[in-house]
């Protein structure tokens, strides 16, 4: 014993002992957290508007979610579903299938990370088609593994270093109004994909985040994922929704296509679903599902029992705590303390989203450059103030608010305290 336990001692032992590509946010180590609250190992508190990405929705250990995870503890912790099988990933799966969008039967797998969940999704498509193609958008974020990064539209520092990508992948570009770019010359593109590069009846999958996580917290415009939707099923391609960061009501309802009205052959998810457990998830048309053959799906912990215990509870919280209907009210109050910063703030580009999975982006005054040192200027300034946030986008020039659904109302109203004394802060030292 006798280990020196603050931040700094901490971090060198981390410099020493962890490849440096496995980067981190902060330089303050968690001793314990609850709800939206973490103390690091010197005892200071923060307010965390990361959530573990996106993760823990229901707040850091929520009551629950340990009751259920303590509950299983007592019976077993792994038998490997494909050796003995549970009766609470049955359960599980016919929650989802009811759950996800569709009126139609559905089927479920489940794996542990959201990267196998694309990865999982990818095969289940070729095998389902015939097809090898797959189309993913610029911007997107759908993991690190090879697959993952190939459809990732973000090359640094994502791809970086890592050799040739996955082949048959293409790629077309986001529709971001504000950087010039609208649904229709996304279709073009698309278009001109379909004329010059790979014919449609060779695509697969087409895959997109209702709202992307990583590439800066943009929504789907309404007209694109419609016009999606009519085109896959016009070319019999599968239309493939990664509701990784958007999912469990982190967007003012369970599955952020539910916005859309429209309705996915397949669709994955992980992060919020277990509450801070890991575990993901695909759930698919059941013919579509049930196109690879036994043994072709699966891994050694994929749909650990623990995790899954843990998302039933995550379930039961959501609809009994209204998680959808607190997502919509407190994001609601942090765009309008955003708006109310406008006048004050050249900076401010844009503020958007949907629920409570919101962001702000910052330009250089009167420009339509991005500032990502402004954006980061006010990340460490919060950070400084007791307020964990997490910047995103292609330029780095977003802050992404992430906070815990269930954050308490007084510690929600501190840190919109702090969110816009730092804004105020960076922004007058820079004039």
């Amino acid at each position: 014993m006798g280990i020196d336990m603050n931040n700094a001692a901490l971090a060198t032992r981390r410099s020493e002992s962890i490849s440096r590509g496995v980067g981190v946010t902060t330089q303050i180590y968690a001793d314990r957290a609850e709800n939206a609250e973490i103390w690091d190992v010197e005892g200071k508190r923060y307010i965390d508007f990361a959530a573990g990405i996106a993760v823990v929705n229901t707040g850091h250990r929520h009551p629950r979610v340990i009751d259920a995870v303590k509950k299983q503890l007592d019976r077993f912790t792994h038998t490997c579903h494909q050796v003995v099988p549970y009766e609470n990933y049955v359960e599980l799966a016919e929650r989802l299938n009811k759950a996800v969008p569709g009126n139609f039967a559905k089927k479920t797998i489940f794996v542990s990370t959201g990267a196998e969940a694309v990865e999982n999704a990818i095969k289940i498509a070729r095998a389902a088609t015939g097809r090898s193609a797959v189309i993913a958008f610029s911007g997107a974020f759908h993991g690190r593994t090879f697959m993952g990064m190939t459809l990732t539209g973000k090359v640094q520092p994502y791809k970086v270093g890592f050799g040739a990508m996955m082949p048959d992948v293409f790629h077309v570009p986001f529709p971001i109004e504000l950087h010039g770019i609208n649904v229709d010359e996304s279709l073009h593109v698309l278009d001109k994909l379909f004329k010059a590069d790979v014919d449609p009846k060779r695509v697969a999958a087409i895959i997109i985040e209702p709202v992307q996580g990583e590439g800066g917290f943009y929504p789907v415009p309404q007209a694109l994922m419609k016009a999606l939707r009519a085109l896959c099923d016009e070319h019999g391609i599968l239309f493939v929704v990664d509701e990784v960061q958007t999912g469990f009501a982190r967007t003012g309802k369970l599955f952020a296509m539910e916005h859309y009205g429209i309705e996915a052959d397949l669709v994955t998810m992980a992060k919020g679903l277990a509450g801070g457990f890991p575990l993901a998830a695909v759930t698919g048309r059941a013919e579509v599902m049930d196109a690879v053959n036994p043994g072709g799906l699966g891994g050694t912990y994929a749909g650990n029992p623990i995790g899954i215990a843990a998302a039933n509870a995550v379930l039961d919280v959501i609809e009994d705590e209204k998680l959808c209907d607190r997502a919509e009210q407190l994001g609601s109050r942090l765009k309008q303390r955003l708006q109310s910063l406008r006048a004050d703030v050249p900076e401010i580009a844009d503020i958007r989203g949907p629920g409570f999975m919101n962001a702000i982006e910052f330009n250089l005054p009167k420009s339509d450059k991005p500032h990502a040192d402004f954006a980061n200027a006010v990340r460490v300034k919060a950070l400084e103030k007791g307020l964990i946030l997490l910047t995103c986008g292609i330029y780095n020039n977003v802050i992404r608010f992430l906070s815990p659904i269930t954050i308490q109302d007084s510690v929600f109203n501190e840190a919109l305290d702090i969110i816009e004394t730092s804004i105020r802060e960076v922004s007058k030292a820079g004039k």
